[in-house]
Protein backbone atom coordinates (compact mmCIF):
# COMPACT_ATOMS: atom_id res chain seq x y z
CA UNK A 1 0.00 0.00 0.00
CA UNK A 2 1.26 2.93 -0.88
CA UNK A 3 0.96 5.77 1.96
CA UNK A 4 -0.06 4.70 5.60
CA UNK A 5 -1.91 5.48 9.39
CA UNK A 6 -0.22 6.22 12.19
CA UNK A 7 -1.26 7.66 15.38
CA UNK A 8 -0.10 11.36 16.12
CA UNK A 9 0.91 10.44 19.85
CA UNK A 10 2.06 14.23 20.13
CA UNK A 11 -1.37 15.54 19.53
CA UNK A 12 -4.42 16.35 21.61
CA UNK A 13 -8.27 17.55 21.58
CA UNK A 14 -10.35 20.00 23.30
CA UNK A 15 -13.33 20.55 22.95
CA UNK A 16 -15.51 24.02 23.11
CA UNK A 17 -19.46 22.78 23.86
CA UNK A 18 -22.78 25.14 24.07
CA UNK A 19 -24.53 26.91 21.09
CA UNK A 20 -22.15 29.94 21.24
CA UNK A 21 -19.16 27.63 20.89
CA UNK A 22 -18.56 29.25 17.24
CA UNK A 23 -19.05 32.08 18.02
CA UNK A 24 -17.01 32.49 21.03
CA UNK A 25 -13.55 31.08 18.60
CA UNK A 26 -14.72 33.32 16.16
CA UNK A 27 -13.99 36.27 18.16
CA UNK A 28 -10.15 34.69 19.36
CA UNK A 29 -8.61 33.04 15.73
CA UNK A 30 -6.71 34.14 12.67
CA UNK A 31 -9.28 31.65 10.93
CA UNK A 32 -13.08 31.98 10.13
CA UNK A 33 -14.81 29.12 12.02
CA UNK A 34 -18.81 30.47 12.19
CA UNK A 35 -18.79 28.86 8.46
CA UNK A 36 -17.53 25.24 8.80
CA UNK A 37 -19.48 22.57 7.49
CA UNK A 38 -19.81 19.39 9.28
CA UNK A 39 -17.09 16.97 9.04
CA UNK A 40 -14.56 20.00 8.04
CA UNK A 41 -11.74 21.28 9.30
CA UNK A 42 -9.51 24.77 9.29
CA UNK A 43 -6.42 25.62 10.15
CA UNK A 44 -6.24 28.75 12.70
CA UNK A 45 -4.03 29.81 15.71
CA UNK A 46 -4.55 31.94 18.84
CA UNK A 47 -2.42 34.70 19.22
CA UNK A 48 -0.39 37.16 21.36
CA UNK A 49 -1.84 40.90 21.58
CA UNK A 50 1.48 41.07 19.53
CA UNK A 51 0.83 39.39 17.15
CA UNK A 52 2.84 35.99 18.51
CA UNK A 53 1.73 32.48 17.95
CA UNK A 54 0.81 31.22 21.41
CA UNK A 55 -1.23 27.56 19.99
CA UNK A 56 -1.95 26.52 16.85
CA UNK A 57 -4.60 23.63 15.80
CA UNK A 58 -6.85 22.26 13.19
CA UNK A 59 -10.70 23.05 14.13
CA UNK A 60 -12.70 20.75 13.72
CA UNK A 61 -16.95 20.53 13.44
CA UNK A 62 -18.47 17.47 14.29
CA UNK A 63 -20.37 15.27 11.71
CA UNK A 64 -23.60 14.84 14.13
CA UNK A 65 -24.03 18.93 14.22
CA UNK A 66 -23.76 18.91 17.73
CA UNK A 67 -23.43 22.50 19.19
CA UNK A 68 -19.53 21.88 19.59
CA UNK A 69 -15.68 22.56 18.35
CA UNK A 70 -12.87 20.18 18.71
CA UNK A 71 -9.16 21.05 18.43
CA UNK A 72 -6.45 18.65 17.12
CA UNK A 73 -4.25 20.38 18.85
CA UNK A 74 -0.40 20.11 20.44
CA UNK A 75 -0.89 16.99 23.25
CA UNK A 76 1.94 19.29 25.22
CA UNK A 77 0.10 22.36 25.52
CA UNK A 78 -3.65 21.47 25.27
CA UNK A 79 -3.63 21.99 29.45
CA UNK A 80 -2.49 25.76 28.84
CA UNK A 81 -4.84 26.18 26.06
CA UNK A 82 -7.69 24.99 27.89
CA UNK A 83 -6.45 27.75 30.58
CA UNK A 84 -5.96 30.27 27.98
CA UNK A 85 -9.58 29.78 26.47
CA UNK A 86 -11.35 29.92 30.09
CA UNK A 87 -9.66 33.20 30.59
CA UNK A 88 -11.45 34.36 27.01
CA UNK A 89 -14.53 33.30 28.47
CA UNK A 90 -16.01 35.56 30.70
CA UNK A 91 -20.08 35.22 30.26
CA UNK A 92 -19.50 32.99 26.74
CA UNK A 93 -21.81 30.43 27.83
CA UNK A 94 -19.36 27.23 26.75
CA UNK A 95 -17.63 24.96 28.13
CA UNK A 96 -13.93 23.92 27.48
CA UNK A 97 -12.76 20.58 28.01
CA UNK A 98 -9.55 18.96 27.69
CA UNK A 99 -10.16 15.49 26.16
CA UNK A 100 -6.70 13.88 25.75
CA UNK A 101 -7.60 11.02 28.16
CA UNK A 102 -10.65 10.11 26.02
CA UNK A 103 -9.49 11.18 22.47
CA UNK A 104 -6.57 11.06 20.10
CA UNK A 105 -5.88 11.47 16.54
CA UNK A 106 -4.59 10.26 13.67
CA UNK A 107 -3.37 10.60 10.28
CA UNK A 108 -3.81 8.82 6.94
CA UNK A 109 -1.98 9.77 3.46
CA UNK A 110 -2.23 8.14 0.37
CA UNK A 111 -4.06 5.09 -0.03
CA UNK A 112 -4.14 4.69 4.08
CA UNK A 113 -6.53 7.86 4.48
CA UNK A 114 -9.36 4.92 3.68
CA UNK A 115 -8.61 3.69 6.53
CA UNK A 116 -9.35 5.85 8.84
CA UNK A 117 -12.29 5.81 11.47
CA UNK A 118 -14.22 8.14 13.93
CA UNK A 119 -13.96 11.73 12.91
CA UNK A 120 -12.38 12.21 9.38
CA UNK A 121 -11.38 15.39 8.05
CA UNK A 122 -9.57 17.01 5.19
CA UNK A 123 -6.20 18.28 6.67
CA UNK A 124 -6.75 21.68 5.37
CA UNK A 125 -3.30 22.92 5.31
CA UNK A 126 -2.86 21.26 2.55
CA UNK A 127 -4.61 18.68 0.45
CA UNK A 128 -1.57 16.46 -0.35
CA UNK A 129 -0.61 15.66 2.96
CA UNK A 130 -4.15 13.57 3.15
CA UNK A 131 -6.97 13.31 5.79
CA UNK A 132 -6.82 13.31 9.77
CA UNK A 133 -9.14 12.02 12.18
CA UNK A 134 -10.33 12.35 15.66
CA UNK A 135 -10.79 8.97 17.44
CA UNK A 136 -11.61 8.00 21.03
CA UNK A 137 -9.42 5.97 22.66
CA UNK A 138 -8.12 3.42 22.69
CA UNK A 139 -7.28 4.34 18.84
CA UNK A 140 -6.93 0.60 17.03
CA UNK A 141 -3.30 -0.92 17.47
CA UNK A 142 -2.48 -0.93 14.30
CA UNK A 143 -2.34 2.84 13.79
CA UNK A 144 0.62 2.41 16.06
CA UNK A 145 2.61 2.87 13.30
CA UNK A 146 6.62 1.45 13.31
CA UNK A 147 9.60 3.55 12.82
CA UNK A 148 9.76 3.48 9.27
CA UNK A 149 5.78 5.10 8.82
CA UNK A 150 7.30 7.54 10.90
CA UNK A 151 9.90 9.03 8.78
CA UNK A 152 7.79 8.97 5.59
CA UNK A 153 5.01 11.09 7.48
CA UNK A 154 7.89 13.06 8.21
CA UNK A 155 9.17 13.37 4.75
CA UNK A 156 5.76 13.98 3.49
CA UNK A 157 5.52 16.70 6.02
CA UNK A 158 8.89 18.32 5.59
CA UNK A 159 8.28 18.22 1.91
CA UNK A 160 4.79 19.95 1.41
CA UNK A 161 6.52 22.77 4.10
CA UNK A 162 4.26 22.04 6.76
CA UNK A 163 5.82 23.41 9.76
CA UNK A 164 4.72 21.83 13.25
CA UNK A 165 5.33 23.81 16.51
CA UNK A 166 7.70 23.34 18.94
CA UNK A 167 10.36 21.99 16.27
CA UNK A 168 9.88 24.22 13.58
CA UNK A 169 8.83 27.23 15.51
CA UNK A 170 8.38 28.35 18.57
CA UNK A 171 5.22 29.22 20.59
CA UNK A 172 5.62 32.83 21.89
CA UNK A 173 8.36 33.41 19.47
CA UNK A 174 7.02 33.10 16.22
CA UNK A 175 4.87 35.64 13.73
CA UNK A 176 2.04 34.34 12.36
CA UNK A 177 3.66 34.67 8.53
CA UNK A 178 6.84 33.73 10.08
CA UNK A 179 5.12 30.23 10.46
CA UNK A 180 3.51 30.30 6.90
CA UNK A 181 -0.11 30.62 8.18
CA UNK A 182 -0.72 32.38 5.06
CA UNK A 183 0.60 29.92 2.99
CA UNK A 184 -1.36 27.03 4.78
CA UNK A 185 -4.96 28.89 4.44
CA UNK A 186 -4.78 29.66 8.05
CA UNK A 187 -5.66 33.30 8.10
CA UNK A 188 -8.52 34.64 6.87
CA UNK A 189 -8.00 38.20 6.16
CA UNK A 190 -11.56 39.06 5.83
CA UNK A 191 -13.05 37.75 8.88
CA UNK A 192 -14.07 39.89 11.92
CA UNK A 193 -11.22 41.37 14.81
CA UNK A 194 -9.16 38.87 16.74
CA UNK A 195 -6.59 38.89 18.97
CA UNK A 196 -3.45 39.82 16.94
CA UNK A 197 -5.24 40.68 14.08
CA UNK A 198 -3.81 44.59 13.59
CA UNK A 199 -0.30 43.15 13.15
CA UNK A 200 -1.08 39.79 11.16
CA UNK A 201 -2.73 42.21 8.96
CA UNK A 202 0.19 45.11 8.89
CA UNK A 203 2.63 42.88 7.78
CA UNK A 204 0.28 41.54 4.80
CA UNK A 205 -0.47 44.58 3.76
CA UNK A 206 3.11 45.82 3.73
CA UNK A 207 4.74 43.01 2.91
CA UNK A 208 7.12 43.00 5.93
CA UNK A 209 7.78 39.54 6.60
CA UNK A 210 11.41 39.39 7.74
CA UNK A 211 11.48 35.89 8.11
CA UNK A 212 9.60 32.32 6.90
CA UNK A 213 10.05 28.50 7.26
CA UNK A 214 11.82 27.51 3.78
CA UNK A 215 11.96 24.37 2.77
CA UNK A 216 15.76 22.94 2.34
CA UNK A 217 17.64 20.55 0.58
CA UNK A 218 20.90 19.07 0.59
CA UNK A 219 23.13 16.59 -1.66
CA UNK A 220 24.41 14.57 0.46
CA UNK A 221 24.49 14.29 4.85
CA UNK A 222 22.29 15.76 7.32
CA UNK A 223 22.98 18.91 9.16
CA UNK A 224 21.84 18.88 13.08
CA UNK A 225 18.78 20.10 13.90
CA UNK A 226 19.52 24.02 15.46
CA UNK A 227 22.35 24.44 13.06
CA UNK A 228 22.90 27.56 11.83
CA UNK A 229 22.87 28.34 8.01
CA UNK A 230 25.36 30.83 6.94
CA UNK A 231 27.06 32.05 3.90
CA UNK A 232 30.79 30.47 3.01
CA UNK A 233 31.24 34.55 3.97
CA UNK A 234 30.32 33.41 7.61
CA UNK A 235 27.25 35.47 7.41
CA UNK A 236 24.49 33.84 9.33
CA UNK A 237 21.08 33.99 7.50
CA UNK A 238 19.07 31.19 9.03
CA UNK A 239 18.86 28.28 11.42
CA UNK A 240 17.80 24.27 10.69
CA UNK A 241 14.94 22.75 12.35
CA UNK A 242 13.24 19.60 10.69
CA UNK A 243 15.70 17.17 8.98
CA UNK A 244 14.97 14.11 7.22
CA UNK A 245 16.08 12.22 4.24
CA UNK A 246 18.01 15.22 2.71
CA UNK A 247 15.16 17.59 3.03
CA UNK A 248 14.13 19.55 6.08
CA UNK A 249 12.57 23.22 6.99
CA UNK A 250 14.75 25.71 8.35
CA UNK A 251 13.67 29.74 9.44
CA UNK A 252 15.61 32.00 6.86
CA UNK A 253 15.77 36.07 6.93
CA UNK A 254 14.62 36.66 3.91
CA UNK A 255 16.46 39.49 3.25
CA UNK A 256 20.00 38.29 4.30
CA UNK A 257 19.11 35.20 1.78
CA UNK A 258 17.92 37.37 -1.16
CA UNK A 259 21.13 39.31 -0.10
CA UNK A 260 23.42 36.11 -0.57
CA UNK A 261 22.30 35.29 -3.44
CA UNK A 262 22.40 38.70 -5.53
CA UNK A 263 26.09 38.64 -4.69
CA UNK A 264 26.59 34.99 -5.58
CA UNK A 265 27.10 33.71 -1.62
CA UNK A 266 26.47 29.84 -1.53
CA UNK A 267 24.96 28.57 1.78
CA UNK A 268 26.35 25.54 3.66
CA UNK A 269 24.93 24.09 7.39
CA UNK A 270 27.20 21.96 9.45
CA UNK A 271 29.70 22.28 6.13
CA UNK A 272 26.71 20.87 4.13
CA UNK A 273 25.75 22.19 0.88
CA UNK A 274 22.13 23.71 1.19
CA UNK A 275 19.92 24.68 -1.03
CA UNK A 276 16.79 27.00 -0.17
CA UNK A 277 13.41 26.45 -1.79
CA UNK A 278 11.69 28.78 -4.28
CA UNK A 279 8.43 29.36 -3.40
CA UNK A 280 8.11 32.08 -0.50
CA UNK A 281 10.30 34.38 -3.03
CA UNK A 282 13.65 33.02 -3.05
CA UNK A 283 15.05 32.16 -6.49
CA UNK A 284 15.80 28.43 -7.40
CA UNK A 285 19.10 28.74 -7.86
CA UNK A 286 19.79 29.62 -4.92
CA UNK A 287 22.06 26.74 -4.69
CA UNK A 288 25.79 26.16 -2.77
CA UNK A 289 28.69 25.35 -4.88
Amino acid sequence: MTGGVIELDDRSVVAICGEAARGFLQGLVTNDVVGLGEGEARYAALLSPQGKILFDFLVVAPLSGQPELLLDCSRATAADLVKRLNFYKLRAKVLIEDRSASHGVAAGWGEGAAALSGLAFADPRDPAIGRRAIVERPLPALWAGDDASRVAYEVLRIGLGVPKAEVDFGYGDAFAHEANLDLLHGIDFHKGCYIGQEVVSRVQHRGTARKRIVRVGFAEGLPRPGSPIATHEGEIVGSMRSVVARRGLAIVRLDKAKAAQARGASLRCDGLAVTLDSSVGLSPNMASD
